[in-house]
């Protein structure tokens, strides 16, 4: 049920075996606590795991905060912080009840780069490098939550699937109000799922003038 697909070695390389245990804490806790329907279980690799995973060659490989805004099941936040062990991560949740799965999450993973925090994101004092959504809210709306939560010229990464060009369009004017820069729809891990991960790119103002 949870096996891992063909392609997984390549993407996950080797956080391969954290992503099996995820995937069988999304399979039965995840699904008991609601975070994910029944139906998603099957197809928990290749829609949601490989999908958040080819994310993280979207991020330069360097040291950074990310915050993952309304982590929820810790798509993609638990997933990046699994592949790449030089970010800092924070999964931002409002809800207890995801949080504890989050911490959970956290310590049976062993990811001493990740912490929850449990706030609204209009709400979170914190200035990351790298901002983080996924299925959280329309991108006209997402897009001033984020900007509040990275730092001038930091980098949102809005994974936002078939929707993206048509959220991106309606969207144009609130990130021309925040100051948003080169927004635009971009593809990840093309050749190595299928589809390619659809995200919407955009880069905070670099500072006032």
């Amino acid at each position: 049920m949870t096996a891992p697909p063909e392609g997984a070695a390549a993407v996950f390389g080797s956080a391969l075996e954290g992503a099996q245990v995820f995937a069988g804490m999304l399979a039965t806790r995840g699904v008991e606590h609601g975070l994910i329907g029944p139906h998603e279980v099957p197809r928990l690799w290749d829609r949601h795991l490989m999908n958040c995973a080819v994310v993280a060659e979207l991020i330069d490989r360097q040291p950074a905060t990310l915050v993952d805004i309304g982590s929820g099941a810790g798509l993609p936040g638990i997933v990046l912080a699994m592949l790449r062990p030089e970010l800092t991560v924070i999964l931002l949740e409002p809800m207890e009840r995801r949080c504890r799965f989050l911490a959970d999450c956290v310590t049976e993973l062993g990811l001493a780069n990740a912490s929850v925090l449990r706030v609204r994101a209009q709400d979170a004092v914190l200035r990351a490098d790298i901002a983080t959504a996924r299925a959280v809210a329309p991108l006209d709306r997402l897009a001033e939550l984020a900007v509040g939560l990275v730092r001038p010229g930091g980098m949102v990464l809005a994974i936002k699937g078939q929707t993206a060009a048509a959220e991106l369009k309606k969207a144009r004017p609130v990130l021309k109000r925040i100051g948003a820069r080169s927004a635009e729809v971009v593809r990840a891990g093309q050749g190595k799922v299928v589809p390619a991960a659809t995200v919407v790119r955009f880069f905070a103002r670099l500072g006032r003038t």
